[in-house]
């Protein structure tokens, strides 16, 4: 099979649709959708689900292993390459490769939803598990075409944009299962609730209907040899195994510092003296915004500096953002050295309502230290978080080869995910071993490797 060979990842800075202007187009209205349905199930699975285990008596050991049914998000690139070799063929209706898996998908992702009320974990919590597992099955296959189509439909140059926006939508996903969901729970019974959740997926479906197939770049696999070698060949064939094991190792560690000062966080605040209350409104409120606002700020600027300078900028301010955890565990929310910052915020507080005030609009909040630090902190960690996240699936997706996005791509989101999961299983163990000043300190190290290897992946003087 002679292939042609892979270009160069797009890194560098460029100017087309500057600005705002780069939102306005319908690339970018299809990440929405994209992003919103890839994030509905895994979301239903860590929120929905366990709420309503919970409230139907089911114990907190059986509930936390169900966090095992989370396995097909990292192994998904296993079956990745079945999806780039076969082509879904309705009667009297060939949509395509992409849009054809997308549709069952999606389909299947909803039905399975729908089902779970109809199930009782009292009486069956095995089936409850096998109907999870299915859901994590089919949105695990759905976020493998999903990225797929995604890779082949935005050019080198929209990557970074189209990428921050699919992230967003991705985090406003949570707010059905997280929020809206529960909150039906209260006055509607669970079969309700499943299926008003799983016809979340209806507009992810009605898009795909409509959309066009991706351009073709290549002719698709032949056989399941040519589906599982000729990925994995191409990867390493493109700079050899140093340069492959380059790109590996960089996407295993760029996150890590970041996924370990933030896999704890919510006890890290409450070791330190803060409410449930002040982490669930202030804490949580601030970081959802924040880190939207970086994804959005992210993805516009990565049109102007490149993704491969996106991640060298970021990347600091990523590490900067996770020293402000340690500076809060070395103050702690009572230190005199609040409160110069304390002053500043009360400063902008008073003069934002006098502003307000002027025009006729009566406004006022009221500050206290903690909360203020609470929402510096956390909301500057997030905003990073979300500024990283921009360059970082921009890069994933410049790293794929065309002809092989699904099967590549499955691969290294796959590898990206495995440091969160070994982040949740070490942390509790240091932290108890070090304390968290000390902690912090060492996941503010940890992100020096990553940051050493943009010198190979994206060299700095490579980008002007």
């Amino acid at each position: 099979m002679s292939n042609p060979p892979h270009e160069a990842p797009a890194l560098t800075a460029h100017e087309e649709h500057p600005g705002w202007r780069a939102f306005l187009n319908t690339r970018m209205l299809i990440c929405v959708f994209l992003g919103f349905t890839s994030g509905l199930p895994l979301f239903t699975l860590v929120y929905l689900v366990q709420a309503w285990l919970r409230s139907e008596g089911v114990n907190l050991k059986e509930i936390g292993l169900f966090a095992l049914i989370q396995f097909p998000y990292t192994w998904k690139f296993v079956w990745a390459p079945l999806m780039d070799r076969y082509v879904p063929r309705l009667p009297g209706w060939r949509p395509g490769r992409r849009r054809g898996w997308m549709l069952v998908t999606q389909i299947l992702v909803g039905g399975a939803i729908a089902t779970l009320g109809f199930v009782s974990p009292r009486e069956s919590i095995w089936t409850v598990a096998a109907l999870t597992a299915l859901v994590a099955f089919f949105g695990a296959s759905s976020d493998i075409v999903i990225d797929a189509y995604r890779r082949e439909l935005l050019s080198d140059t929209q990557q970074g944009l189209g990428n921050a926006v699919h992230v967003n939508a991705y985090k406003i996903a949570a707010l059905v299962p997280g929020s809206l969901a529960l909150i039906l729970s209260d006055h509607l019974p669970w079969s309700t609730v499943f299926i008003v959740t799983g016809a979340f997926m209806l507009p992810g479906v009605l898009m795909t209907l409509v959309v066009r197939e991706p351009e073709v770049h290549g002719k698709p696999p032949k056989n399941l040899r040519e589906a599982i070698v000729e990925p994995f060949r191409e990867f390493i064939q493109r700079d050899g195994w140093r340069g492959a094991l380059f790109v590996l190792g960089f996407i295993f560690l760029y996150k890590l510092g970041d996924t370990m000062a933030t896999t704890l966080s919510t006890s890290f605040f409450l070791d330190i003296g803060f409410s449930r209350t002040q982490i669930g409104v202030i804490a949580k409120t601030t970081a959802f915004g924040a880190s939207l606002a970086g994804g959005i700020v992210g993805g516009i600027w990565l049109m102007k500096i490149g993704i491969g300078r996106g991640l060298w900028i970021f990347g600091v301010l990523q590490m900067v953002s996770t020293l402000g955890f340690a500076w809060l565990a070395h103050l702690g929310p009572d230190s005199p050295g609040l409160t110069a910052i304390y002053d500043i915020a009360v400063a902008v507080s008073q003069g934002t309502t006098k502003l307000l005030a002027l025009v006729g609009i009566d406004w006022s909040v009221q500050l206290e230290p903690r909360s203020v630090a609470l929402a510096l902190v956390y909301g500057f960690e997030t905003f990073t978080t979300g500024l990283t996240m921009a360059a970082f699936t921009a890069y994933i997706a410049s790293t794929t080869d065309p002809r092989y996005t699904a099967t590549q791509f499955a691969l290294f989101t796959s590898l990206a995910s495995v440091p969160r999961t070994l982040a949740s299983a070490a942390s509790g163990y240091v932290v108890a071993q070090i304390g968290w000043f000390d902690y912090f300190i060492i996941c503010t190290a940890l992100a020096v490797p990553g940051m050493l290897l943009l010198v190979r992946i994206a060299p700095w003087r490579a980008q002007s």
